[in-house]
């Protein structure tokens, strides 16, 4: 059996995620591509201690929406706010909205 560096339980019973998780601070977007196209865009993740490629992909799964991950950010296609921040709260993310930018 496996044992976490971090916290030492072993790996099944790890809470080091869940400890990063409550603090951050993920802030949260929506902009105006080109083509009048929409972007919802997640910053402010910890890619050392999360696993932004799984978060990304259950992300795109539960929104049903295309995206991709740029510089330790999520990119998702559309205006997905309300869901992103929904999912993300369950996750146990705290969520800042920083409402539309201007690209």
């Amino acid at each position: 059996m496996a044992i976490c560096d971090k916290c030492g339980l072993p790996d099944d019973l790890c809470v080091c995620e869940e400890i990063v998780k409550e603090s951050q601070v993920v802030r949260l977007s929506a902009s105006q591509r080109r083509f009048g196209k929409w972007m919802t865009i997640i910053e402010g993740i910890d890619s050392k201690s999360i696993n932004i490629k799984n978060l990304s992909k259950e992300l795109k799964t539960k929104c049903a929406c295309g995206g991709t991950i740029k510089d330790d950010t999520i990119e998702l296609q559309g205006n997905q706010k309300d869901r992103v921040r929904k999912i993300m709260e369950d996750l146990g993310y705290t969520v800042m909205d920083l409402g539309i930018r201007r690209d």
